[in-house]
């Protein structure tokens, strides 16, 4: 009795570590990610309004129809990139995801203050080469560090009626992303 009892517990552990190491191995193994799926339809560097969530063949599945959504797909290994986005009446938020789909950070107007969420976006590396006076100025913007050199930057904005949806649109379509070069 005693052996079968510890077939079973041997058993339930090996499946616990084959069940623990499959989850975490499938967002490096899973080829239609988010970043993969967007690049067909968004460029690099550049805010992209996404379509209405619709039951055919969604861009990116699960969307709220709530909410109006643009993306920015960056690249920082030409420079920083400076993003900025007017806020909603309702609800805006913007979230930052590494090519991988982790998110890394993520903001809202209520935590911005402000009518506009403007941030800059580097790299570690790209932070460290920053004048020591810019620190200074640093206080006045937002900067984030971004893991990775691509990833997602996605401006979602609430439509809390259907009859404000399209002031939700205009709103994630006035978001901006540029790249500042490197300084030589």
């Amino acid at each position: 009795m005693i052996r079968l009892t510890f077939w079973i517990l041997g058993a339930l552990l090996l499946g616990g570590i084959v069940h623990l190491s499959t989850v975490l191995a499938m967002p490096q193994a899973a080829t239609q990610d988010a970043y993969s799926r967007l690049a067909r339809v968004v460029p690099i560097n550049k805010v992209t309004p996404l379509a209405a969530p619709t039951g055919q063949d969604p861009i990116m599945p699960f969307m709220d129809p709530a909410f109006a959504v643009s993306v920015c797909r960056y690249d920082l290994s030409q420079g920083t990139l400076k993003f900025s986005t007017p806020v909603s009446q309702a609800y805006t938020s913007v979230t930052f995801y590494t090519r991988k789909s982790v998110a890394y950070y993520a903001i809202n107007d209520r935590a911005a203050g402000r009518r506009t969420i403007e941030l800059d976006l580097m790299t570690l590396q790209q932070r460290s080469q920053l004048p020591p006076q810019e620190d200074v100025t640093a206080a006045d913007r937002l900067i984030i560090e971004s893991p990775t050199t691509t990833g997602l930057i996605v401006v979602r904005a609430l439509a809390p009626e259907p009859g404000l949806m399209a002031m939700a649109r205009r709103t994630v379509a006035d978001a901006r992303c540029r790249v500042e070069p490197l300084p030589q």
